[in-house]
């Protein structure tokens, strides 16, 4: 029969067991010893797809190519404009090694959707680059120009669906400003929001809704496919490589740039901050980032920490007027 052993022996194993277990656990729930330029990992707040998937893939490729960080994922929180990818951000804590994109569509649907955090909430990193808008429909169509469906639209704005990103994001807003200028009340807009541009085009080739509004990559292979006809470009001057005429070309005094930006979590210190600059700064000097803003027509608008914190301020104030104007 085998012994017992003393009580004392039996306290001190399952000490060490315990602590053992606290060990795992607190290793687990730390970055283990990581820093940012040994792993890194990117929310890319919607569905893969659209436009902050395609940043921040193209971010990710930029740092392994240029070996600015070793590791790099990317990982999508869609739903809501961002604002749950936000809302899951903000409550990482203060972990250097984590970094979110957001941009002008953040702005609107945390005003919109009365979200209960916003930008302030985080560590502003650096503005990357403006795209632009584009407005789209089915090659099988019969808009063959923004006239034609805008005259349609006059005569019963809700018999026709408008699919474009979060409620109060920039495919929103883009849509209720071309209404306005085209002498269509924003409010009876038959505005359907998807979590990202890879919905918009599903909902477009299936007919589910008439026009489409997104960014321009989100359509570019479809577009040069000929499976889809853009009616019309969102930027102030007509783009090199994109033959679609603008808003303002055609009478719609509206032009909506839509920048895409990186944030950290709240509370790192400012040398974590600083580090997270400096990995940026030098991922926009990689050929690889230079090729991604030709491939893209992407617009260079590299912005960063307090200048960049500044820059949020501002254009959220200028978002939150046009959602109030527009009674979105």
């Amino acid at each position: 029969m085998r012994k017992k052993r003393p009580a004392l022996a039996v306290l001190g194993v399952a000490a060490t067991l315990v602590l053992a277990g606290f060990a795992a656990v607190d290793a687990s729930n730390s970055t283990s010893g990581a820093t940012p330029r040994s792993k890194l990992t990117v929310t890319a707040p919607a569905a893969p797809g659209g436009g902050w998937d395609l940043a921040s893939r193209e971010l990710q490729q930029a740092l392994r190519a240029g070996s600015i960080v070793n590791n790099v994922q990317v990982v999508n929180v869609p739903g809501a404009g961002g604002t749950i990818g936000l809302g899951q951000f903000v409550e990482l804590g203060a972990d250097p090694t984590r970094m979110m994109m957001t941009g002008t569509v953040m702005e609107g649907a945390i005003t919109v959707n009365n979200s209960p955090v916003d930008l302030a909430d985080t560590t502003p990193i650096a503005r990357l680059a403006e795209d632009y808008e584009v407005l789209i429909v089915p090659a099988d169509s019969p808009y063959e120009t923004l006239d034609d469906f805008i005259e349609a639209w006059r005569e019963n704005p809700r018999s026709h669906a408008i699919g474009g990103g979060g409620l109060g994001g920039t495919d929103h807003l883009l849509a209720g400003l071309t209404a306005r200028e085209a002498g269509v009340d924003p409010e009876q807009m038959n505005y359907i929001a998807f979590a990202g541009g890879g919905e918009v085009l599903t909902a477009l080739l299936s007919h589910t809704v008439e026009l489409g509004v997104s960014g321009y990559n989100d359509f570019r292979d479809q577009i040069e496919a000929g499976n889809l006809r853009a009616l019309a470009i969102s930027a102030e001057e007509p783009v090199d490589g994109i033959d679609t005429p603008t808003l303002i070309e055609q009478g719609i005094d509206v032009a909506l740039p839509n920048w895409r930006g990186l944030v950290a979590p709240p509370g790192i210190t400012d040398e974590q901050r600083r580090e997270l600059i400096d990995i940026v700064e030098e991922m926009a000097e990689t050929p690889e980032w230079q090729d991604a803003l030709d491939r893209n027509k992407w617009v260079d608008a590299l912005l960063t920490g307090d200048d960049f914190a500044a820059f949020i301020s501002e254009d959220q104030a200028r978002v939150d007027a046009v959602i109030e104007e527009l009674g979105l």
